[in-house]
């Protein structure tokens, strides 16, 4: 059954909620609307306005609210609007929603699930396309998860909304009309897809390795499928989660090729694939036949709609990444 993003989304917050009274949605528009993309769809007409709640357009306060819900025994799903909506919230992320645990002893946990649209190439204007996954992985006390097919939509969420520390859900808003032949009823539980975590190989290959998730990955695999006529062979790894992050995969994808190369939307300068490219340096560095390098969005607020296209990372800017790799060694 060929089934969407946005409707898997939608089904593991159904289940979630059938399974577990405590679980709570609540965010800008979540419920008559359902949700500026629909991932709220019908929650409100099944389980009501108490536990799909429409709330202010205040972030801040959505997140704090969701933190005292966390404190008395509920497992809240905030929905922030859109990437760049989530900023006037981030205070409560960071002093609260992080350290919780920590400045408890460990007593108490925030089982929060923070979901953020995020990403561009959807045409949208000033605060609704940024990529703002450097902020929470650098926030010590947080998983950092970003889903990029149908059926890691369906299983992470469902895994992230059951994990008793809080999770920064980041889905590409622009993947939510993709679409897979796939059915969240053959999933009995989120086990069956692999955990937060957890790297995937998506594409094996032989001459250098791309290290993306989220947004870029569809990109990545187009840039393999393309460098074949350049006689490169190249493997495709989705990272899928951020924090906690699977070096074993990764740096064993890396040393199979000796050479990789980090694609992602946000900007290079100090965001994760500055991280990825030092554990896999200093893990690979006897392993590798070129520094690996970068492929990312410029160091500049994000642009205008028809700009986009030559911010974001793209095929030809892969390939030619992979062809500064050091070949004539």
């Amino acid at each position: 059954m060929s089934t969407t993003m946005v409707a898997a989304l939608n089904t593991a917050l159904r289940d979630s909620m059938r399974a577990d009274a405590t679980v709570h949605v609540l965010g800008e528009d979540v419920g008559a609307l359902g949700g500026v993309f629909r991932v709220t769809d019908g929650l409100a007409a099944e389980f009501g306005t108490q536990r799909c709640l429409d709330t202010p357009l205040a972030e801040a306060g959505i997140l704090g609210t969701a933190v005292g819900m966390a404190m008395y025994g509920l497992r809240p799903v905030v929905e922030m609007q859109f990437d760049a909506f989530a900023y006037p919230a981030f205070e409560q992320v960071f002093s609260h929603v992080a350290k919780m645990r920590n400045r408890t002893g460990g007593r108490m946990g925030l089982p929060i699930t923070i979901r953020v649209p995020y990403g561009g190439g959807v045409g949208g204007v000033e605060h609704h396309s940024d990529s703002s996954e450097a902020y929470y992985a650098h926030t010590p006390g947080l998983h950092v998860v970003t889903p990029a097919t149908v059926a890691d939509s369906y299983g992470l969420l469902r895994s992230a909304i059951a994990s008793d520390d809080p999770v920064v859900f980041l889905e590409p808003k622009r993947l939510y009309w993709s679409a897979a032949d796939f059915s969240p009823a053959e999933i009995s539980t989120a086990a069956q897809v692999p955990p937060i975590g957890r790297a995937l190989v998506r594409r094996p290959g032989t001459s250098a390795t791309l290290l993306t998730y989220g947004p870029s990955l569809p990109v990545c695999l187009e840039a393999a499928a393309a460098a074949r006529s350049e006689g490169w062979d190249l493997a495709v790894v989705d990272l899928r989660s951020l924090v906690p992050f699977d070096d074993e995969t990764v740096c064993a994808a890396v040393r199979a090729t000796g050479r990789a190369v980090v694609v992602h939307e946000a900007a290079g300068f100090a965001g994760v694939g500055a991280e990825i490219a030092a554990r896999v340096t200093e893990r690979c560095f006897h392993h590798l036949a070129a520094p690996v390098l970068r492929v990312t969005g410029y160091d500049i607020p994000y642009p205008p709609p028809m700009l986009e296209k030559h911010h974001l990372p793209s095929v030809d800017r892969i390939l030619d990444a992979v062809a500064r790799l050091q070949w004539e060694q």
